[in-house]
C-alpha cells in the first residue's frame, strides 16, 4: 500500500487527504477546515464547543460588556422623543397648538379633557399624555405618567434634555447594560411623575426631565461604586437645580426623578455581585411602591376635584 493511499482524510471532507490534526480532539482536518489556535490548529467543532462553554464577560452590574457599548438604547430613546415632538408639530401646526388643541390627530394618542382646579369654565387639553394634573390622572389616566416623558413644550426643552441624555445615557448603558439602564431610566421618570402628582398636582408637566435627572442620581451611585470622580457631576447637577428654581421649572418632577435615580442606583450598587438577579426584584419593589403612592394620592384627592 502506497503512502498516498494510507494518508488520513479530513473528517469533514472525505475526499481530502491530510496530515494536519486538531490539537484538542486529534481528528484529521484539511487546510480549509483548520482554525489557527495559540498552539497548532483546531477543528471547527472544537472551536464551536469552546465558544459555547466560554463564560461571557459581564459588566460590574451584570450587563453584557459589549451590549451597551454602542449606546443603542440611548439612541432609541432620543429618537423616540424627537419623533413625538415632530409628530406633535406636524399635527398641531405649532408647538402651542400641538400641546393645547383638542382638534389634532394626536388626540387619540392620549388626549383627555379635564377641568383644572380654580377654573370652572376653562378646559385644557393635554396631548399624548402631557398632563399629570390630578383630575386627569385620577380619572384613570395613569398611563400619562409614562407618556408625559416623551412630550416636550418647545425645541429648547427637547434639546436640553436630549443633550444630557446623550452625555450620561451612553456611559450608564455601557456600565449597566441595556436592560438595566432602560429599567432605571423609566423608573426614574415615573418617580418624577409620581412626585408631581403628589406635591404639584395642580400643574401641567411634560418632558424627559424627570428621567434625565434620574440619570444624574444613577451615575452618582455608579461612579461611587466604581471609584470614579463625581465632582463634575455634582457641579452640573447643582447648576441644573439652580436653573430649575430660577426658571420655575417643575421642581417636584426634577427632584423626584433625581431621588428615583438614586434609589435605582442604590439597588444596583448595594446588591452583592454574585446575586445580580436581585436587581430586578429591587426594581419590582420600587415600582410597586410608586404605584402604591399613586393610588394613595388618588384616594386622598377623590373629594377635591370633579373630573370631566
Amino acid at each position: 500500500m502506497s503512502e498516498e493511499q494510507s494518508a488520513p482524510v479530513c473528517y469533514r471532507h472525505r475526499n481530502r487527504q491530510t496530515y494536519l490534526r486538531c490539537v484538542r480532539c486529534d481528528k484529521p482536518i484539511c487546510a480549509d477546515c483548520r482554525i489557527d489556535a495559540p498552539v497548532g490548529f483546531q477543528c471547527p467543532d472544537c472551536v464551536a464547543e469552546g465558544r459555547r462553554t466560554m463564560r461571557k464577560t459581564r459588566s460590574s452590574f451584570g450587563g453584557g460588556s459589549r451590549a451597551g457599548a454602542a449606546g443603542t438604547v440611548t439612541k432609541v430613546l432620543i429618537g423616540a422623543n424627537v419623533a413625538v415632538f415632530v409628530l406633535a408639530l406636524v399635527a398641531g401646526g405649532s408647538i402651542q397648538a400641538a400641546t393645547t388643541s383638542a382638534m389634532t390627530p394626536l388626540h387619540w394618542l392620549g388626549a383627555e379633557i379635564g377641568y383644572l382646579p380654580g377654573y370652572s369654565t376653562e378646559v385644557t387639553v393635554s396631548v399624548f399624555g402631557a398632563s399629570i394634573t390630578a383630575p386627569v390622572v385620577a380619572a384613570g389616566g395613569y398611563y400619562r405618567m409614562i407618556t408625559a416623558m416623551f412630550l416636550h413644550f418647545g425645541a429648547i426643552h427637547l434639546l436640553f434634555n436630549m443633550v444630557v441624555l446623550w452625555m450620561l445615557g451612553r456611559i450608564l448603558e455601557r456600565d449597566l447594560g441595556p436592560a438595566r439602564f432602560l429599567a432605571a431610566y423609566f423608573l426614574s421618570g415615573l418617580a418624577g411623575s409620581v412626585a408631581v402628582y403628589l406635591f404639584s398636582y395642580d400643574s401641567f408637566t411634560a418632558g424627559a426631565s424627570g428621567a434625565v435627572y434620574g440619570l444624574f442620581g444613577l451615575l452618582i451611585m455608579v461612579n461611587r461604586k466604581l471609584r470614579r470622580d463625581n465632582q463634575g457631576i455634582y457641579v452640573l447637577l447643582g447648576l441644573n437645580l439652580v436653573l430649575t428654581i430660577v426658571m420655575n421649572f417643575s421642581l417636584a418632577g426634577h427632584v423626584g426623578g433625581l431621588v428615583g435615580g438614586l434609589i435605582c442606583g442604590a439597588i444596583l450598587t448595594f446588591t452583592p455581585r454574585e446575586r445580580r438577579q436581585l436587581h430586578w426584584i429591587g426594581f419590582a419593589v420600587f415600582l410597586i411602591a410608586l404605584a402604591a403612592i399613586t393610588f394613595f394620592q388618588t384616594g386622598s384627592l377623590d373629594n377635591r376635584f370633579d373630573v370631566v
